[in-house]
């Protein structure tokens, strides 16, 4: 299987920079390679992890015969009050590792070598919780894949454009946390649909229909849905949340478990989780394979 970018993989980081840039309008595309294959070769710290991906647009102009023909924006979805919004972007870095000292400088030292080219829209700050849990309180990531199933999941496979690469969707969610704590351990477990102190799955005689499980756990024809989701805490008294990030082979799973998620798969029932968190961006990238990453401007 063609190389993905390690920083994908690698897993336990106590300190992460998310770092959204949007490019400079009236940009060559001549002075975009250049301004990127110069950043990207930048020296950082050996214990900080970068992980870099790219809108649509901004991909296609950077190596225009590499591009996924699935690759995309993300398009706002739901109805109503209960929309995921599209704040597409071009530019993702995610800086982490487990010294935040050289974790900033990273990402300091990286914004200021694209200043001429892009501008920082979104800056969130995330960290663990506890023993890997949400700020909710109830362990994320339970039934992530482990080992070789990582890459599997998150990694377009040898053979198709993009091979080693990662579709990307990221989203900044926003939590009511006064409101889910007002709930009762057994309410806020039927929201979500696992036990909060061993995040054991509940039953199907317990199970709601419209618990975060039901609604993010697709199948279909039978197939699972899964992604490699790296998703962290961000923020502080005044506003926190999650930073949700996932890496799949195949951006259409995104789009089916957000149909789900907001109430437009077919069925009217919405994940009661988005009543007690609101996602406030959402993005659609391409994390290009290590080869292809190095070649930018050649491809």
């Amino acid at each position: 299987m063609s190389e993905g970018q390690t920083g994908i993989f690698v897993e336990g980081s106590s300190s992460h920079f998310f770092l959204e840039y949007q490019l400079i309008e009236g940009l060559s595309d001549t002075q975009l390679k250049a301004a990127l294959r110069s950043v990207i070769a930048l020296a950082v710290s050996a214990e900080v992890n970068l992980v870099w991906a790219f809108g649509a647009d901004c991909w296609r102009r950077l190596a225009p015969a590499a591009v996924p023909s699935a690759l995309k924006d993300f398009a706002a979805i739901g109805e109503g009050k209960r929309i995921a919004p599209s704040t597409q972007r071009d530019i993702l870095l995610w800086v982490h590792g487990n010294n935040h000292s050289a974790n900033f400088d990273a990402a300091m030292a990286v914004t200021g070598a694209l200043v001429s080219v892009a501008t920082l829209s979104l800056e969130k700050i995330g960290f663990v919780y506890k023993d890997s849990r949400d700020l909710s309180g109830f362990i994320d990531g339970t039934e992530n894949p482990k080992g070789r199933g990582q890459q599997q999941v998150a990694l377009i496979p040898d053979g198709e454009v993009g091979a080693g690469g990662s579709f990307v969707m990221s989203q900044q969610w926003i939590h009511n946390l006064a409101g889910f704590h007002a709930l009762s351990q057994r309410q806020q477990e039927d929201v979500i649909g696992r036990t909060k102190p061993d995040s054991i799955e509940l039953d199907d005689e317990r199970m709601p229909d419209n618990s975060h499980v039901s609604r993010s756990d697709v199948k279909i024809n039978g197939e699972a849905q899964k992604l490699y989701r790296r998703s962290v805490p961000y923020g502080g008294v005044l506003e926190h949340g999650l930073y949700f990030l996932a890496f799949s082979r195949d951006i259409q799973r995104y789009d089916h478990i957000l149909a789900s998620m907001f109430g437009v798969s077919g069925d009217g029932i919405h994940d009661h989780l988005t009543d007690f968190s609101t996602p406030v961006s959402g993005s659609y990238w391409f994390a290009p394979s290590v080869v292809e990453l190095s070649g930018i401007g050649s491809l």
